[in-house]
């Protein structure tokens, strides 16, 4: 298929639960994924500054000297983009084996995918905010979630992170209309204060957003109590077996999956290079 534009994800076999449902999201948003036999292109003409959207897939972890064959690779697929970004695909590696890749002045990633395939309320779930789906063809929803999303990205240029959110809500709402999910949020005295989406092709995986609550509402059960809601939203209304969320092993959101429901299932490798 090496010449092949735009090939459908679901006919590229990808061991990575991970990456089988960033690609599943990326396809519903219109994006672009090609097969190249050693590695898979993903680009999203609709919204260039998404790194994550604009990447390289590899189907095995780097050999020596993989540093120039990757980033030349990357230069001749995506040759309009300053960043640089490449997945492997895989279930259990680790970040062992890419020192070649930090030395470059790359960061290298492994995150946990988590997986549920029923849920039940947080310890100290929070009966003080409201909880809904939000409507993202309302411009003030779709500012709450924006918003929300900015407040928690203070180290981002604000100008280009902006322009990133504006296009991937518009991304998110057309999915939402569309009926393949929704953004949700829970809202204390009318303020959007903790928010995600979850999104499912219907093919019975369902894909966690973007988890967020505000720096200044954390630790109120608000995340975990909005989990277990759009959770179960994903299990009924979707009609879902499978909920997939992606954490970071050190950040302390991941004991609020678990609470919930969600477990460990494998690692995610992702390697990036700002601009």
């Amino acid at each position: 298929m090496a010449d092949d534009a735009a090939a459908s994800f679901d006919v590229v076999p990808i061991a990575s639960l991970g990456f089988r449902t960033d690609l599943m999201l990326l396809s519903l948003q219109g994006s672009e994924i090609e097969d190249h036999d050693d590695y898979l292109v993903v680009r999203s003409p609709h919204n260039p500054d998404f790194w994550w959207g604009n990447f390289l897939l590899f189907r095995r972890p780097p050999q020596p000297a993989s540093v120039r064959a990757w980033e030349q690779a990357f230069a001749r697929e995506l040759p309009a983009a300053a960043h640089r970004t490449f997945g492997v695909d895989g279930t259990a590696a680790g970040v062992a084996g890419y020192d070649e890749f930090t030395a470059a002045g790359y960061d290298v990633d492994a995150s946990v995918v988590m997986t549920a395939h029923e849920v039940q309320l947080p310890p100290h779930p929070n009966g003080d905010a409201s909880y809904r789906m939000l409507d993202l063809a309302d411009p003030r929803d779709r500012e709450s979630a924006t918003a929300l999303r900015m407040a928690n990205a203070p180290a981002r240029e604000p100008e280009l992170h902006r322009r990133y959110l504006d296009r991937a809500m518009e991304a998110m709402a057309a999915l939402q209309q569309a009926g393949a999910g929704g953004w949700f949020g829970a809202f204390v005295d009318g303020q959007m204060v903790s928010g995600m989406g979850l999104f499912s092709d219907g093919g019975g995986l369902a894909r966690f957003q973007c988890v967020d609550t505000h720096p200044d509402s954390r630790g109120r059960g608000l995340a975990g109590t909005l989990v277990h809601h759009v959770s179960t939203y994903g299990l009924t209304t979707l009609g879902a077996q499978t909920l997939v969320m992606v954490a970071d092993p050190a950040y302390h959101a991941i004991r609020i999956y678990r609470s919930v429901g969600f477990e460990n299932t494998e690692t995610q490798v992702e390697l990036e290079r700002a601009p």
